[in-house]
C-alpha cells in the first residue's frame, strides 16, 4: 500500500459530498426532465457518503502509487480515472441499457467534478 496521509480521505469525502449536493441542486430538475429520478430513499444519504468515502480512499491510494503528489498531477489522475470508468460505464449504459444520454451525461458530469476534486485535493495534500 502506498504511503497515504489518511487525513485527506475524510476531507475529500466531505468535499465530494458537498460538491455532489451542489451539482444536483443545480441540475436536479434537468435530471428529472431528462428521464432520471430524484434520490428519495432513506438510504440515499448514507450510501452517497459511503460511496464518496470509498472513492476518496481509492483515489488517495492510486495517487500515492502513481506518485501524483501535486495538484496538477492529481487533476490528471482524476481525469484519467473519469475517462476510464464513469465515462466508459456511462457510454455502456446508453448503448446497452437504453439510459437516456442526458441522464448519463448528468451523472458522468457529477463524477468528473468529484474525481477532479479528489485528484487535486490528494495530489495537493501530498
Amino acid at each position: 500500500m502506498p504511503d497515504v496521509d489518511l487525513v485527506i480521505v475524510p476531507i475529500a469525502t466531505v468535499v465530494a459530498f458537498v460538491l455532489g449536493a451542489v451539482y444536483y441542486l443545480v441540475l436536479g430538475n434537468r435530471l428529472v426532465t431528462a428521464g432520471g429520478t430524484a434520490a428519495t430513499s432513506r438510504w440515499s444519504l448514507p450510501v452517497e457518503v459511503l460511496r464518496c468515502l470509498v472513492l476518496a480512499g481509492v483515489v488517495a491510494g492510486l495517487a500515492g502509487a502513481a506518485g501524483a503528489d501535486t495538484a496538477p498531477s492529481g487533476l490528471a489522475l482524476g481525469l484519467v480515472l473519469w475517462i476510464g470508468f464513469p465515462a466508459v460505464l456511462s457510454a455502456g449504459a446508453i448503448v446497452h441499457a437504453n439510459t437516456p444520454w442526458r441522464v448519463a451525461a448528468i451523472h458522468a458530469g457529477d463524477w468528473l467534478w468529484k474525481l477532479l476534486a479528489f485528484g487535486a485535493l490528494v495530489g495537493g495534500w501530498a
